[in-house]
């Protein structure tokens, strides 16, 4: 067979390894009905209507309402490649899969996956920031074991006060964010020890919120793609992201992996030749953004850019204006805190 095509071959192993060391992966579980279809960009419909007023019952008719309808418009940003040519003395005949499976694994784990995670959070940290009149929490608090509780409550409680699900939300944190919560001083706990002496002192959750840690080097503000992925000069360290994943969007549209044996293309002589595609863009949601609440480093006092994305190179976690069409508003508040294609229909939170 001169062409392989891993994307088929290892589709469930890999959505197994995502699910397993991508730390963003269930960013790209949520709304599921939002799909990209022949479309680099899809339109968001966002409906407002007007609400109850007293019924007549002298009346012969019902009170008329109010339909608006506005447009969300959202483009996809990251689209990546590369390929590798390998000598086919470097692999033996008789385990060809295991050997490229080896290569792709390789890839996943110090590569794709970082890069997948560092761009995720970084484009939520830019569109936070630019929709941060519409609801969403962005704030430098620096955060300690005495005051990670109340900076917790006080952006759960907004939160709540604007109908975000309480299930459901998770906290992305750094370790260094985690152990606050270990070390709080008003939280109480029992802890266990195991047979043969282990102490359990981990905390997975906080309420109903879980907790997933993740490396710090995948939660800066700005990345540089130019060459694999990289954090940007001047970028900020994000401390923790709390957020529902419905207020956002996170889609692979694209997403291709073969192998070409060699004379099996006019490019590869007798050599292997790996290639490896994806398309993919992460989106907050403007009418849902008091879903999500950011704690980052604070700039430096002579003012570094916090805009947030990417630097120079072909992909970007850069900000993106929020464009209406045809009337339509919205509207919220903004928050304080710590340290540091298918077109489907979305409503409040």
């Amino acid at each position: 067979m001169p062409v392989f095509d891993y994307a088929v071959q290892f589709e469930r192993e890999l959505q197994q390894k995502y699910s397993r060391e991508m730390c963003s992966y269930e960013l790209t579980q949520s709304n599921p009905s939002v799909k990209f279809i022949n479309a680099q960009t899809i339109k968001l419909p966002r409906l407002t209507v007007s609400g109850y007023k007293d019924h007549n019952r002298n009346g012969n008719g019902f009170n008329r309402g109010t339909v608006a309808n506005s447009w969300e418009p959202k483009t996809l940003d990251h689209d990546r490649d590369v390929e590798f040519v390998i000598d086919p003395m470097d692999i033996d005949e008789t385990n060809l899969v295991a050997e490229v499976a080896n290569i792709q694994n390789v890839f996943e784990e110090e590569q794709a996956i970082p890069e997948k995670d560092s761009y995720r959070f970084s484009k939520l940290y830019s569109q936070a920031v630019t929709y941060a009149s519409s609801g969403a929490q962005v704030d430098t608090t620096v955060l300690t074991a005495q005051n990670v509780l109340n900076w917790f409550d006080n952006v759960t409680q907004y939160m709540d006060d604007n109908s975000v699900p309480q299930e459901g939300r998770i906290l992305y944190c750094t370790s260094a964010f985690a152990t606050f919560f270990k070390q709080a001083a008003d939280i109480q706990r029992t802890i266990e020890a195991r047979s043969g002496g282990t102490l359990d002192r981990r905390i997975n959750a906080i309420e109903d919120v879980v907790i997933k840690k993740v490396p710090s080097a995948r939660l800066k503000t700005q990345y540089d793609f130019t060459n694999g992925c990289v954090p940007a000069d001047g970028a900020l360290q994000i401390n923790a992201i709390l957020i529902h994943p419905s207020c956002q969007i996170s889609r692979e549209k694209y997403a291709y992996m073969k192998l070409f044996t060699p004379g099996s293309d006019s490019r590869t002589a007798d050599n292997y030749l790996y290639q490896n595609r994806y398309y993919t863009g992460t989106f907050l949601i403007e009418a849902k953004a008091c879903g999500i609440a950011i704690n980052v480093q604070a700039a430096a006092a002579s003012g570094s850019d916090t805009s947030g994305g990417s630097t120079s190179g072909s992909a970007s976690g850069g900000s993106e204006s929020s464009g209406t069409e045809s009337g339509g508003s919205s509207s919220g508040s903004e928050s304080g805190s710590e340290s540091g294609g298918e077109t489907t229909g979305t409503g409040g939170n």
